[in-house]
């Protein structure tokens, strides 16, 4: 069957993802012959799933391993309005989006729109989640705003991580799996009772391969794999109202990650006629001009770094928690406390290419570091002869958050900044081709010669600006552009190999919350579902920005016109900035309020309404301090870095049927979100901003590329608008066979009249914002699953098992870029294989991503390597020179699995 028959097939069966699959290979016929259903705890009450009125999808252990899901991000076969991609790091550059919104992950100051819980312990970013698992019970994916229960920065949604508990029964299970890249991957876990009332399980995963990219300068492999969990876990239970559950864990990463691949290279004008005309690239060949190798083979994962510098990826993370459940009389009281101590060291070649442009030391000085301590309560009964459910608690954090940044140009940035300078001051006709240090003194000295032989009083206003800044940058002929420059400004023999950022932010973050959520019964077959929440926040900065270029601040206030155009690290006045114990404070008010009904036992209809919340802060990242952004003070400086709170009310209407062999559920949607936290990289720095929508009509086209499209004077609206429909199935058609399917239909879009924060113009390199799609949120997601566990004889099992994940067309890159657009795909994982009797043992073969598609996680603007865009080119006539890189997804990856069980 072809592909596109299988889509089509897929399509007409309206159903959706493996949210519902079974737990191991012997219980998967009893199972479908009985239509057992999942316990899941994300109203905090163990609820089956089809009983909850939320869109949710519960997936479980053996869906999992099934899928061969080792990380978050590996879930998106599995949910098809989730959607987890890593770019630079794995370690702090990953986003998880539900229905198209998300939080781009890469700058630390921004919480994800989808928040982590693990056993119900708030994980900081979506990064610190995109490692081993370990033993899981299941997963659960919350979809739209929890603003209630989950209040702490869930806009969008939430992943709640639930592992495996200790168990009174002894028993254990191992796994050894070995496959290609020279993968290794070891598993193992024991539990038992240690008394009457208390029960162990000790859980541990070792985890290595080699990397998927090879550097052709050194030979080596880069987005490798090298990491290790371990977890402890305690569970006293004396009697059955009293439990407490304590647990212990440590998990250690050494990697080298992330690199990407150069997308095709070309410059772009625009024709007379208005068409984009390509020609070659004029930044590739200077590249290479200057000794650069600049790798085009993005298919063959190969790519060319600077010798000696690493993308190095040190992950430490390790926390305790405990959970106390205790019965007092008429209601049960919950109390979950734990601390956790998240590290990351890293380093990077900052420009992705060989040439020695920019690069982050791997010396432990750049990376970031959270400790953080929370404390949650909760007390819930029942009253009114079991017509009211009700709950209320109250939570706790104190996050303290330390980021260390460094940035310094490389040897080969004063050749290459030269070589920038004269392209853009020099008379076209003069240019010489790009070779060496590009042009020389008798160079310049000819293109001044020709600007004075135009009489004074006929030269142009941009000549006579042309003719000054070439004269300074022959000032000093042994050393012409920047050389020159820097003796004129009182800087004689300055350079900027070496020179650079050295930056730590101290944040600490306060939230204190109460919420209470009830369901009543208003019959046996109407409930109403009201919560609320209130919480206060508050963070404090401490900032030291330190750096060592006097030029670009000595060029900012000069007149030579493009001069400053190498100063890409923004500089702060007088090379050091100082701000101290910096404050914002928030409060809200959020919740829900669902009505459902049952028509029939089988059938669940809801209605709901939710508003939720995610917290401002401040960008981490100086460059909203720029020179030539006037006096930057310690006050104002803080005002440039700080952004507002998210908001979003949500609507909701959704059914569920369960029977014996058939689930379904049904979820449409429409959320509107105001002052949308865009993170956005420009290849440099971050721009951080606020999106809202305004009520008139800006009257200058935001549609037809204007950059700015003017302040608004009306009424703020929402930025944002998702709505859609979702769909999820589980089939169980026959004995020892099981099927999920899925369907997300999204339309994720920025309004058209779109302005950034309080009603203020929208910044120029957002100008492709209005009106399109949010980057990463598809229109058409479509996933399955099927498995297939024949008896064979003899105690016997066979397995055959496969899913499927298609996504229609997306632009993977924050600012939308056409270059970052990515086409849809398919992706599919299968295994086949045999279990003993009672599945004590086991033997898979399998393969992940099996059709070895390839395809763009994050397309992003190779650093300092041009500028420009299509949509630039198209609508402003300007020239594209800017080259592209593409962080790819995982290619095919195949092995054996072992497996014991007793």
């Amino acid at each position: 069957m072809t592909i596109r028959a299988t889509l089509a097939a897929v399509a007409a069966g309206l159903a959706m993802p493996a949210w519902a699959a079974p737990a191991d290979p012997a219980p998967l016929a009893a199972e479908a012959d009985s239509g057992s259903e999942i316990i899941i705890t994300a109203t905090r009450r163990e609820t089956a799933l089809s009983a909850v009125p939320l869109a949710i999808s519960a997936i479980t252990g053996e869906a999992l391993e099934r899928a061969g899901a080792n990380d978050i991000r590996q879930l998106n076969q599995l949910s098809p309005s989730l959607l987890v991609s890593s770019s630079a790091s794995e370690a702090g550059a990953a986003a998880a989006r539900i229905r198209g919104v998300g939080t781009v992950g890469d700058n630390p100051g921004l919480e994800s729109s989808v928040a982590t819980f693990i056993d119900g312990v708030y994980r900081n970013r979506a990064s610190v989640a995109l490692t081993e698992l370990g033993a899981i019970d299941r997963i659960e994916v919350l979809r739209g705003p929890q603003g209630t229960l989950f209040g702490r920065n869930a806009s969008a949604g939430l992943i709640s991580v639930v592992t495996a508990r200790p168990r009174f029964d002894f028993g254990g299970q191992a796994e050894l799996s070995v496959g290609n890249y020279d993968a290794r991957r070891f598993v193992a876990g024991l539990t038992g009772p240690v008394s009457r009332d208390l029960a162990f399980r000790l859980d541990g995963v070792a985890s290595k391969r080699d990397g998927f990219f090879t550097d052709v300068v050194s030979g080596r492999d880069i987005n490798n794999r090298d990491r290790y969990l371990l977890r402890g876990q305690l569970l006293y239970a004396p009697r059955d109202d009293l439990s407490v559950r304590l647990i212990g864990d440590f998990s250690n990463r050494h990697e080298e990650c992330c690199v990407g691949g150069y997308l095709p290279q070309r410059n772009l004008t625009r024709a007379a006629d208005g068409s984009v005309v390509t020609g070659a690239s004029t930044v590739a060949a200077l590249g290479r001009a200057l000794g650069g190798i600049i790798e085009t083979g993005r298919d063959n994962r190969t790519v060319a770094l600077t010798p000696g510098q690493s993308f190095r990826g040190d992950v430490r993370d390790s926390g305790v928690s405990a959970e106390v459940t205790a019965g007092l009389g008429g209601a049960t009281l919950t109390s979950i406390t734990a601390y956790r101590d998240w590290r990351w060291l890293r380093g990077q070649d900052a420009d992705f290419a060989s040439l020695d442009l920019l690069t982050r030391r791997s010396d432990g000085s750049a990376g970031q570091r959270f400790k953080t301590f929370t404390q949650e309560l909760r007390l819930q009964g029942d009253a009114f002869a079991d017509r009211l459910d009700w709950l209320v608690g109250g939570y706790f954090a104190s996050e303290r958050l330390t980021f260390r940044d460094n940035q310094a140009y490389g040897a080969d940035y004063d050749r290459y900044a030269n070589c920038q300078l004269f392209n853009s001051v020099l008379p076209a006709a003069t240019l010489p081709a790009p070779t060496g240090n590009c042009v020389n003194s008798a160079v310049l000295t000819s293109a001044i010669a020709g600007l004075q032989a135009i009489p004074a009083a006929q030269r142009t206003a941009a000549q006579a600006s042309q003719l000054a800044t070439l004269a300074a940058l022959n000032t000093d002929p042994a050393r012409p552009g920047y050389g020159s420059l820097a003796a004129l400004l009182g800087l004689p023999g300055y350079s900027f190999t070496g020179r650079g950022l050295t930056d730590r932010y101290a944040q600490t973050s306060r939230n204190m919350a109460l919420f209470t959520h009830n369901v009543v019964k208003l019959t046996d077959r109407l409930s109403a579902t009201v919560g609320l929440r209130y919480t206060w926040e508050r963070k404090s900065l401490d900032a030291r920005l330190t750096d060592t270029n006097p030029l670009c601040g000595a060029l900012a206030a000069s007149s030579y016109v493009g001069a400053g155009s190498a100063c890409v690290l923004t500089s702060v006045a007088g090379g050091a900035l100082v701000i101290d114990d910096g404050r914002a404070h928030e409060r809200k008010l959020t919740g829900t309020a669902v009505l459902s009904y049952r028509p029939i036992d089988p059938l669940l209809t809801y209605a709901s309404f939710s508003r939720g919340y995610k917290a401002g802060g401040f960008n981490l990242d100086r460059s909203p301090l720029g020179s030539t952004t006037g006096a930057v003070t310690a006050a104002n400086a803080l005002a440039r870095l700080a952004f507002a709170p998210e908001t979003v009310d949500a609507f909701e209407l959704g059914a569920k049927l369960h029977t014996a062999s058939f689930d379904l559920n049904i979820a449409a949607f429409h959320q509107r979100f105001r002052n949308f936290q865009l993170n956005s990289y420009n290849g440099i720095s971050f721009i951080v901003e606020n999106l809202n929508g305004c009520s008139d009509d800006l009257g200058t086209g935001p549609r037809d590329l204007v950059a700015a499209t003017g302040a608004c004077t009306g009424s703020l609206k929402a930025g944002v608008i998702s709505r859609g429909l979702e769909a999820e199935a589980a089939l169980r058609p026959a004995r020892d066979v099981g099927m999920a399917l899925g369907m997300t239909i999204a339309r994720t879009r920025y309004v058209d009249d779109l302005v950034g924060a309080g009603g203020r113009a929208l910044a120029t390199p957002l100008f492709q914002l209005p009106g399109r799609p949010l980057s990463n949120a598809p229109a058409v997601t479509l996933t399955g699953s099927g498995g297939w566990t024949p008896a064979i004889g003899d105690g016997l099992r066979g397995l055959i098992y496969a899913d499927f994940r298609y996504q229609s067309a997306i632009v993977t890159g924050s600012d939308l870029d056409l270059e970052k657009r990515q086409q849809g795909f398919l992706t599919v994982n299968a295994r086949i294989g045999l279990t003993g009797r009672d599945a004590r043992w086991g033997i898979e073969l399998w393969a992940q991503n099996l059709l070895n598609t390839t395809y763009y996680q994050v397309g992003f603007d190779e650093p300092l390597q041009g500028s420009g865009t299509i949509r630039s080119t198209q609508g402003f006539g300007t020239t594209t020179t800017q080259l592209y890189g593409a962080f790819l997804g995982d290619p095919r990856t195949w092995g054996l699995t072992v497996r014991t069980r007793f």
